[in-house]
């Protein structure tokens, strides 16, 4: 795996390059999730030098942008039960919360969910700044951050959105930027329209 060094005041630590809990939690799932009936194939593991692809056969049980928060589907409930027994899952269908939030903690750009015709991809991206990022990276991440919070009870906002990304506070207006093309893209609604500077929360809320 790919390791950044962190320079402290008198040691130098290795970093992975992308939390390990979100690689752990992404391979669980393609393992668990595959369609072994579909024969010549099976799940693939692809390192780059700035994401990893995991893909697995079958398409996915859930629409891509309702997997982090719809109850899980097993489509091979004895491969799921046994990877529980060896404590490499928690058969809870959190594992995709636990990859979200570990990508926001570390401000990595947002994972994708890509489903292509007999099979189903997740990408992880490597550090990269806000900057950086494409339009339609931020807004999903922007939707991705709603549902955290929603599941959590909260609401997002721009205070949260911006520590998100790792903006300045001084720069939040680039975080209501985000936040308009999200709302353009019917990815989010305000959770109170009377008061929409309240919150924000997924547009199925």
């Amino acid at each position: 795996m790919p390791v950044n060094e962190q320079i402290g005041s008198t040691q130098r630590k290795p970093q992975l390059l992308f939390p390990e809990i979100a690689i752990r939690e992404t391979i669980a799932n393609a393992l668990i999730h595959q369609d072994m009936t579909i024969s010549g194939t099976g799940p693939l593991i692809e390192l780059f030098d700035t994401r990893i692809e995991v893909t697995n056969p079958g398409k996915s049980l859930v629409k891509t942008d309702r997997m982090i928060d719809l109850p899980p589907r097993s489509r091979n409930e004895a491969l799921a039960s046994l990877m529980r027994r060896m404590d490499m899952c928690e058969e809870q269908g959190t594992g995709l919360d636990k990859v979200i939030i570990s990508i926001e903690l570390n401000q990595l750009p947002p994972p994708k969910f890509q489903e292509m015709d007999n099979s189903m991809r997740v990408i992880l991206f490597a550090p990269r700044s806000f900057a950086d990022m494409t339009v339609s990276e931020r807004t999903r991440a922007c939707y991705q951050h709603s549902i955290i919070k929603y599941l959590d009870g909260k609401k997002m906002k721009n205070s949260t959105l911006c520590e998100r990304f790792g903006i300045d506070k001084k720069n939040a207006a680039q975080a209501s930027a985000v936040i308009k093309k999200a709302l353009e893209n019917n990815f989010i609604k305000a959770a109170d329209p009377e008061h929409p500077r309240g919150g924000y929360e997924p547009i199925w809320a």
